[in-house]
């Protein structure tokens, strides 16, 4: 089996902000797998937040040459590498190449059954509230919007969206930026506007202090959740975990995340990194009967792959088996 990988930039359609910091492009990674004249692909962003960059995880990848040359399976390659980016490329790859071996579909070997649309959020970029009304006004026809936040104006940011989109669902994701005493004064209040959720408003390192209090309205968690391992401390602390394909490090390992994450009740988010369509697809296979899906990578870049999801407003439509899988 032949590994190669490549680094790939993709332009936003504008610049997109969240408590962390701001981008105008997506800088994604790419894993190519080729056996016996069939190519399998994978696509993975690597995240700062996580100690990521894309030349890191090329790297990473590109030591495995030995290994794929000699051979290796998706239940091999997740000891090969850990969970993040570079493995979720790899993973996906693997599961693209499986299919097209085997004339299967990736959610046949999955085990699924056939895929339905799903219908996913819109997000809002991190903005004054009147910018991100403005936002909120040109998507009310979305079913479902989500609002970056950080913080100072939150509330006002919440008030002047749901005034501009009043018949759309919302979450917010705060991205780890508020403390435990913004969490107990904009909880309340922003559950009495409708908002459905919040993901991750406390630091990773942080949410403990979240055990015990008050829940005006459900709690996801985002950056506390990466795969299994740290599952059994987020019960009692959040009442949903956010799925993404680059935490776990692949599909593998997200199926059985969120397996476990039911079984121990807690409702399923499945979310993205802003990357195109190819990282979108074996999400789509994720999201499959999931409380709350955020796979609006494509919509934010100025353009998509060739072929690429098919979006029919929010709605997106099973992947095409050439894209993936």
């Amino acid at each position: 089996m032949q590994l190669s990988v490549t680094r790939e930039c993709w332009p936003l359609r504008r610049s997109f902000a969240i408590a962390r910091g701001s981008r105008t492009e997506a800088r994604v990674l790419t894993v190519t797998l080729e056996d016996a004249g069939i190519v399998g692909h994978g696509e993975a962003l690597p995240y700062a937040r996580y100690g990521e960059s894309p030349e890191a995880s090329q790297a990473d990848l590109e030591a495995l040459l030995p290994a794929a040359q000699a051979g290796f399976d998706r239940v091999a390659a997740q000891g090969l590498l850990p969970p993040g980016a570079a493995r979720n490329a790899l993973d996906c790859a693997l599961w693209d190449l499986e299919a097209k071996r085997t004339g299967k579909r990736a959610w046949q070997l999955a085990g699924l059954d056939p895929l339905q649309t799903v219908t996913t959020a819109y997000t809002l970029s991190l903005d004054s509230p009147a910018k991100m009304a403005a936002a909120a006004a040109e998507n009310a026809w979305r079913p479902l919007l989500k609002l970056k936040l950080a913080g100072p104006e939150d509330l006002a940011r919440v008030a002047a969206v749901r005034s501009a989109a009043p018949e759309s669902r919302l979450i917010v994701d705060a991205n780890e930026g508020w403390d435990i005493d913004t969490y107990r004064t904009l909880a309340p209040q922003i559950a009495a506007m409708g908002v459905a959720l919040v993901e991750q408003p406390l630091p990773a390192q942080a949410d403990e202090a979240l055990r015990g209090e008050a829940r005006p309205l459900p709690l996801c968690a985002d950056e506390s959740c990466h795969d299994r391992t740290g599952l059994d401390r987020l019960v009692g602390l959040y009442d949903c975990v956010n799925i993404k394909l680059d935490k776990t490090g692949g599909l593998t390992e997200a199926l059985a995340l969120k397996a476990a994450a039911k079984a121990a009740g807690l409702a399923i988010m499945v979310g993205c990194m802003v990357a195109t369509s190819l990282a979108m697809a074996p999400a789509v296979l994720l999201a499959q009967g999931a409380a709350f899906v955020d796979l609006d990578g494509p919509l934010l870049l100025a353009q998509d792959r060739v072929p690429g999801l098919t979006f029919e407003g929010s709605k997106i439509l099973p992947p095409p088996a050439a894209l993936w899988g």
